[in-house]
Order: C-alpha cells, then sequence, then structure tokens
C-alpha cells in the first residue's frame, strides 16, 4: 500500500506497535518479580496500547481487521512474557533462596555491624551453600533468568567479599592522634566507614529501609573529600594510612554500582565470558581425546600421549580467572574433574595391560579385586560416553551395574593380605568415584 495513501487507521496501529516494540527488550529481560515497580510501570504501558488497539475503528475492513488483530496478539504475547518472567518458578526459587540469605544476614551480620559478637563459622558455610544452590539453578538460556541468578549472586557474593576483606585485612593502625592533628579526622572516618560496610551490606541484602544506595555513595564521597582535603604534612606514615582508608571507602563504593554494571556489560550471560570460553575450548579437546581413545583399534598406542596432553589441559584449567564469580569457579570445578576421570581411566586401563603381560600366581582375593577393576574399566567407558539425565534407563542401568561392583568388593575378603586390603580400598574409592562423576554428567548443570 502507497504510505502517502494509507489508512489514518493502519497508521495509528504502526504507531502504537513502535511503541510496544520499544519496551519489548526490557519485557524480555525483566528480572524481577510482580511486585517491583518495574513490572507495574511495563504493565501499564502494555495494557495501555492494549486498549488503544481496541479503539482503532476498522470500518469493517478486513485488512485493518487482520492488523488490529496482528497488534493486539503482539501486544498480549509481551504481557504474557512479562507475568511469565516475574511468576516462572526457577525465579521463585532464585528468590527463596535469596530470602534465606537474607534471613542469615539480619541474624548474623546486623548484629556484628551493631557492636556483637564476631562472624561466627555458622554463617560462613550457610552463605557458601546459599551461593552453591544458586549457582544450581537452571535458566533454560532465558535472559531473564540469567539476569535474577547473577544480580543475587552478586549481591550475596558482594556481602561475602565486604565480610571477609573486613575479618582479614585492617589498615596501618593504630597511629597515635598525638602524632599529627590529621590522625584524629582519618581515625573518625575510619569508624565512618566500618558503619558504612553494615549500612551497604543491608542495603544489598535489602534488609534497611531506612537508607538509599544514592544516600550512601554521596556519603562516602564526602568521606573521600573530607580526607583528599586533609593536610598530612609530608608524613609518610599518616599518608599511607589515609590511601589505606579511601581504598577501602572506593571498594564500597563499586559494590554500589553492581545492577548497573551487570545490564550494561552483559556480565549475566556467561556464555560469552572469556573465562567460560577458554573452559569450553579444554573441554572440547577433552571429549576429542576421549573419543579417540573409545573408538581406537589399539588404545594402548594412545594412552601415554593422551595422558600427557590431557595433563597439559588440567594446567590450563588451572590458569582460567575465576573472577570472583561462583559460576565459573563451579564449572573449572566441573572441568577438572572430566579431564582428571579420563585420566583415572586412562590409568586402570594401563594398570590392566601391564598385568595381562605379568601375569603370575596371586591370592585369590586380590584376583577378585583385580576382576572387578577390569568390571569397573569397562563401566566408566560407557559412564565417560553417557549423555542423558537421571530418568534415562542407561543412567539407571549403570547405577545398578556400579552398585553390584560395590557389592562384590564387599564381598572379597582379603583373609589379612595388606595388598589386598589396599587394592580393594582403590577399588572401591574408584567406583565410587565412577558413580559421582555419573551424577554429575546427568544433573543438567548449566552456566
Amino acid at each position: 500500500m502507497d504510505m502517502g495513501n494509507q489508512h489514518p487507521s493502519i497508521s495509528r496501529l504502526q504507531e502504537i506497535q513502535k511503541e510496544v516494540k520499544s519496551v519489548e527488550q526490557q519485557v524480555v529481560g525483566f528480572s524481577g518479580l510482580s511486585d517491583d515497580k518495574n513490572y507495574k510501570k511495563l504493565e501499564r504501558i502494555l495494557t495501555k496500547q492494549l486498549f488503544e488497539i481496541d479503539s482503532v475503528d476498522t470500518e469493517g475492513k478486513g485488512d485493518i481487521q487482520q492488523a488490529r488483530k496482528r497488534a493486539a496478539q503482539e501486544t498480549e504475547r509481551l504481557l504474557k512474557e512479562l507475568e511469565q518472567n516475574a511468576n516462572h518458578p526457577h525465579r521463585i526459587e532464585i528468590q527463596n533462596i535469596f530470602e534465606e540469605a537474607q534471613s542469615l544476614v539480619r541474624e548474623k551480620i546486623v548484629p556484628f555491624y551493631n557492636g556483637g559478637n564476631c562472624v561466627t563459622d555458622e554463617f560462613e558455610e550457610g552463605i557458601q551453600d546459599i551461593i552453591l544452590r544458586l549457582t544450581h539453578v537452571k535458566t533454560g538460556g532465558k535472559i531473564s533468568l540469567r539476569k535474577a541468578r547473577y544480580h543475587t549472586l552478586t549481591k550475596i557474593c558482594a556481602v561475602q567479599e565486604i565480610i571477609e576483606d573486613c575479618m582479614k585485612k585492617q589498615p596501618s593502625l593504630p597511629l597515635s592522634e598525638d602524632a599529627h592533628p590529621s590522625v584524629a579526622k582519618i581515625n573518625f572516618v575510619m569508624c565512618e566507614v566500618n558503619k558504612a560496610r553494615g549500612v551497604l551490606i543491608a542495603l544489598l541484602m535489602g534488609v534497611n529501609n531506612s537508607e538509599t544506595c544514592r544516600h550512601l555513595s554521596c556519603v562516602l564521597s564526602g568521606l573521600i573529600a573530607d580526607l583528599d582535603a586533609l593536610d598530612v604534612c609530608g608524613r609518610t606514615e599518616i599518608r599511607n594510612y589515609r590511601r589505606e582508608v579511601v581504598e577501602d571507602i572506593n571498594k564500597l563504593l563499586k559494590y554500589l554500582d553492581l545492577e548497573e554494571e551487570a545490564d550494561t556489560t552483559k556480565a549475566f550471560d556467561l556464555r560469552q565470558n572469556h573465562s567460560i570460553l577458554k573452559i569450553e575450548k579444554v573441554l572440547t579437546r577433552m571429549r576429542e581425546i576421549k573419543n579417540e581413545l573409545l573408538q581406537a583399534q589399539n588404545p594402548p598406542e594412545l594412552y601415554l600421549s593422551s595422558k600427557t596432553e590431557l595433563q597439559g589441559l588440567i594446567g590450563q584449567l588451572d590458569e582460567v580467572s575465576l573472577e570472583k564469580n561462583p559460576c565459573i569457579r563451579e564449572a573449572r570445578r566441573r572441568a577438572v574433574i572430566e579431564v582428571q576421570t579420563l585420566i583415572t581411566y586412562i590409568d586402570l586401563k594401563e594398570a590392566l595391560e601391564k598385568r595381562k603381560l605379568f601375569a603370575c600366581e596371586e591370592h585369590p582375593s586380590h584376583k577378585a579385586v583385580w576382576n572387578v577393576l577390569g568390571n569397573l574399566s569397562e563401566i566408566q567407558g560407557e559412564v565417560l560416553s553417557f549423555d542423558g539425565n537421571r530418568t534415562d534407563k542407561n543412567y539407571i542401568r549403570l547405577e545398578e551395574l556400579l552398585t553390584k561392583q560395590l557389592l562384590a568388593l564387599d564381598a572379597v575378603d582379603p583373609q589379612g593380605e595388606e595388598k589386598c586390603k589396599a587394592a580393594r580400598k582403590q577399588a572401591v574409592k574408584l567406583a565410587q568415584n565412577i558413580l559421582s562423576y555419573l551424577d554429575l554428567k546427568s544433573d543438567e548443570w548449566e552456566y
């Protein structure tokens, strides 16, 4: 249709669709809950556009009716997506875990900054458990869930860092206030910084409704200005003391920018993270080596070269930057297990090959352990190739096979043979490690 002669109703529908399109990315990336201000704002905008679409007069014309229907369907789709993002089961799971962290901070940390006892091991263990559980929340690649998980992890890890930093590092104190009048001012500022830590933690965790990030940022910036204005008369020890306090304030200011940083840098999308890309590169090569070994006509020829390269891959993983990100830490941990499991598989295969070459008389119990090790080697090869979840028949079959081998080892009587006892112990550990590896491969973990 010629744009100059376009029907006014079509033009109006196109204007409305532009307005709807302008908020689409906000809807897709919405990571909050249904009681958030931004949720209500987006809901209002889309609902208003639906009313606008409904008010467009079609004059009974089929093309206008179809255009109005399409515009309404697109707006309704975004409204539905907004609602699904806010009420997704995994979004609710993230919120429930966060509320556990809030309770922990309210109970253990707020009293600490109000002059209570020291931070307990119970808090440290509790916060670590919460972080680990958050890294295992499934996002299915949804931007909204990735952002929600990232924001929540970032806040909790920031709290953990603030507390750890406070507990292990103190500025160069105490300096006597008699040394210089500036010292008294620095001491006063340092006390204010300690109070600000408690306020910041409460703000990050949403357990303080009487303070705002903006006000705290102004307070901290004001403290830096006060320190900058001090005349330390060239005294090196006082200048160093002031510098340390300024560095502490700057660290706290950095935590106030966490939310904005996540949105502007897309830090929540770990698929684009350079550390994750390095880990994926290592895993790709590990899988190539694994396939070569499992498919080779004469595997022993590959054992030495494969092990050497796999050890190199472990070295590459050791060099991966964790960026204080628990998801990257978990990704590296799992990658290390993948590579080490393949090395263990090769070690067992080599041991079984050597045993064939040097056949000799051995204790029946020791022979029974070796028979189980032979079975474990075959099962481990299948586990290495396994790609499924815990409901798969093959998973259940492999789990049963490994359990049978553990029972077989339990039935072996070493009859006092120390060598046999040690061999059986190693075989039990191997079987348990293969079971753990099978669980790891089947738990559908994601970045």
